[in-house]
């Protein structure tokens, strides 16, 4: 196990001999970094860094369109809450971002329970630090891989915490769109979705080449070559299939800025070349 390097936080460290150090391998890119970066994050190291950079050289750059992904994030749970959802199954969450989903749902509901789902270890450091629950309510991390949706839903510490015999919201927020061909990231939406019951929620949003295809073309480019994941855009077909048995909420899909916003659109839908959308199953 190679040192951890020299600015990673106290809290991240061994202590005693009973906390094994983190691999964290920062001499690559990490997705969750370099959103960290590009958000104003201090959890970032120099190849998420240059990553970032290259990524907001790009015109339009991607500050606009993280920052809007995180909007349609709070717009959906709170969306979500006030239709009386009060579980929520949050699969590659990335490092905590205040407001995080639990604050926005509890914020609305406090006895909202939320399990939070990735398997970074840096996000699972943060999460065990900063992700606190309100009081009436429940909030658990889970180290898992989004590709293996019944390791997710068989854990012990997801059945402790929410109750699958009713309605869950599950939500992948900017996640999907990293995942490799095979298995097909649909097919996982689909076994993540299926033993949960009528009522339950999915909120999907994801990356587009439909509106500036050069400029995401470029982004997948620097993702491509720099950090240990690819970055695989989709088109309105492609993300209407995630919704395929469910009953899309209006306006369906739509680049997620235009998702219930809470004021007037003054953003082109090229800048945030991100599709948002959520459906109930019936």
């Amino acid at each position: 196990m190679p040192d951890l390097p020299e600015d990673t936080p106290d809290w991240m460290k061994p202590c005693g001999g009973r906390r094994k150090p983190f691999d964290l391998r920062t001499e690559v890119a990490h997705t969750a970094r370099v959103y960290d970066y590009v958000l104003g994050g201090k959890t970032n190291y120099a190849a998420d860094r240059e990553v970032a950079s290259k990524l907001m050289a790009i015109e339009p750059g991607p500050l606009t369109a993280m920052r809007e992904n995180r909007a349609f994030m709070h717009r959906v749970v709170r969306e979500l809450a006030g239709r009386g959802v009060r579980q929520f199954l949050d699969v590659g969450t990335g490092i905590p971002t205040s407001p995080n989903l639990h604050e926005v749902a509890q914020s609305v509901a406090p006895e909202a329970r939320v399990v939070y789902v990735d398997n970074d270890p840096i996000v699972l450091a943060h999460a065990r630090a900063l992700l606190a629950s309100a009081p009436r309510g429940r909030t658990a991390y889970l180290e898992a891989p989004v590709q293996e949706p019944e390791q997710i839903l068989n854990s012990p510490m997801l059945k402790g915490t929410l109750d699958l015999d009713e309605p869950v919201a599950v939500t992948l927020i900017a996640i999907l769109h990293f995942l490799p061909p095979d298995p097909e990231p649909r097919e996982i939406v689909r076994r993540l979705l299926e033993p949960l019951p009528a009522g339950s929620y999915l909120a999907v949003s994801h990356m587009t080449a439909d509106f500036a295809p050069r400029a995401v073309r470029r982004g997948a480019q620097v993702y491509n070559s720099a950090a240990e994941v690819s970055l695989h855009p989709a088109d309105r077909a492609e993300m209407e299939a995630f919704f395929d048995g469910l009953d899309l909420l209006d306006p369906g899909v739509v680049p997620l800025h235009r998702w219930h916003p809470d004021g007037p659109v003054t953003v082109e839908d090229e800048v945030i070349s991100m599709y948002g959308a959520v459906g109930r199953k019936p």
